[in-house]
């Protein structure tokens, strides 16, 4: 039998800068516990002033009572191993009160390592878990609404600066497995939802679970997995909005979901003609040649959740969209306990303008037009527009002006839209489509808060 290979020896520069990476690592988490507000320092130093006030306690008790002569043949044993040439008698205490007050610190830290262990989080990522918490429950109290890619992208950029994120989500979709589910169990359209939970979820594997679509299956062909774990707390509880709680147990989500109406809407379309159309999925095919000019829910008197209400009356921010402005927008908005609470509400109504028309139901409408339009359902004028400025490429914009889709800008806009508008390049690279990142931090820093306005 031959001897295994020797293992290749690693070159100097390598573990140079393995070592290097390593400090810089223990330097970055060493700086993350003394950060403020982890609430980390202040139990370290009592922790040091009572082990200091304990060794004088110690150091009075031994040579006032019994143990005095014990003590003086323990300092002349330590003096024994010192020599005063060298160094001061005292020096020894010293060293032994931080061996001590090192080992107390040690033994500490390996109990609270053993304690995260048994509670199944990882000891090495409890700074990181410690400090997302603290920084996140500081953040604003944005309340987003829509529904739609527009607001789950929305919420993937929320998510690293602020846990206090609620999203109402439009329920009125009709079509695809929503549409499925809402006819089968009566129930309100989980499709928006699901996106959602999946934006906000701390776990990467439950936000790809949730997303999954099941290609083949009798009856369960079509669907995603998170809109059947949503039908079954919806059909287990009740009703949808009676699972919420357990809903947000289960998964763990930074912020809240809520559906803007406890019960399934129809979205009707009031075109400019005279006629009606029923349910969004009809829009794209039956508004045309015609346009909308107004939208309803049938039936219009819908009840929504006192958590949905509470959340918009305690907001820093309420933002519509990005999301379709007649079937994910405005829908939201016409729930009646939801318009009265943002017409009441003192934080700032922001608008985050779509980037393009969407065939056959927002053909030849203007950004202005786009405004007017939530002015007229919701009885309240956005505060705020935040307008992108950067450009997709050519090939992008000819491919949507091929399928009837031009892009949005202020051009021709009135003195007054231009004056609410902050301008702001937040196009995903080569796509036409939001950057997650790029509108969080034009929210967070460009767009008006609560504690400005107010």
């Amino acid at each position: 039998m031959s001897d295994p290979p020797l293992p290749h020896p690693v070159p100097p520069e390598t573990r140079r800068r393995e070592l290097l990476a390593r400090g810089q690592h223990a330097g970055r988490r060493a700086r993350m516990w003394m950060s403020p507000g982890l609430g980390v320092k202040r139990w370290l130093a009592l922790f040091v002033i009572c082990t200091l006030i304990g060794a004088v306690g110690v150091l009075h008790f031994t040579w006032t009572g019994p143990l005095h002569f014990t003590a003086t043949r323990w300092i002349l044993w330590v003096n024994a191993l010192i020599r005063p040439e060298v160094m001061p008698l005292y020096v020894g205490g010293v060293v032994l009160m931080l061996l001590a007050l090192f080992g107390a610190l040690w033994s500490i830290m390996m109990l609270n390592r053993s304690v995260l262990r048994g509670t199944g989080t990882a000891p090495e990522q409890a700074v990181d878990l410690m400090y997302q918490n603290r920084h996140l429950s500081r953040g604003p109290r944005i309340v987003t609404m829509g529904g739609g890619t527009g607001m789950s992208n929305l919420l993937t950029g929320l998510r690293v600066h602020t846990g206090n994120t609620t999203a109402i989500v439009t329920v009125a979709d009709d079509g695809g497995s929503s549409g499925r589910l809402r006819q089968s169990l009566d129930m309100i359209a989980p499709g928006d939802l699901t996106d959602c939970y999946a934006a906000l979820s701390d776990s990467p594997v439950m936000a790809r679970l949730l997303l999954h679509r099941f290609a083949r299956g009798d009856g369960i062909q079509g669907h995603t997995f998170g809109n059947l774990m949503l039908a079954t707390l919806s059909e287990q509880e009740g009703s949808l909005s009676d699972a919420m709680l357990d809903i947000h147990e289960v998964l763990r989500i930074r912020g809240r979901v809520y559906p803007a109406a406890t019960q399934p809407p129809t979205l009707v379309a009031h075109l400019k003609d005279g006629r009606t159309v029923r349910g969004e999925s009809q829009f794209a095919t039956q508004v045309s040649p015609s346009r909308i000019d107004h939208v309803t829910l049938d039936p219009p008197d819908l009840p929504a959740l006192p958590e949905v209400v509470q959340a918009i009356r305690d907001a820093d921010q309420i933002v519509l969209g990005p999301g379709s402005l007649y079937t994910s927008i405005i829908p939201a908005l016409l729930v009646p306990a939801v318009a009265q609470a943002l017409r009441q509400t003192p934080a700032p109504l922001i608008y985050v303008a779509s980037l393009m028309t969407e065939p056959g139901e927002t053909d030849d409408l203007t950004l202005e037009a786009h405004v007017q339009a939530i002015t007229h359902h919701l009885g309240r004028t956005p505060d705020c527009v935040l307008v992108n400025n950067a450009v997709p490429p050519r090939d992008v914009i000819a491919r949507y002006a091929a399928e009837g889709a031009h892009l949005l800008s202020l051009s021709g806009a009135s003195r007054d839209l231009r004056g609410r508008s902050v301008i702001l390049p937040l196009l995903h690279p080569g796509q036409a489509r939001h950057d997650p990142a790029a509108l969080a931090q034009a929210l967070l820093y460009a767009a008006p808060r609560r504690d400005q306005t107010v």
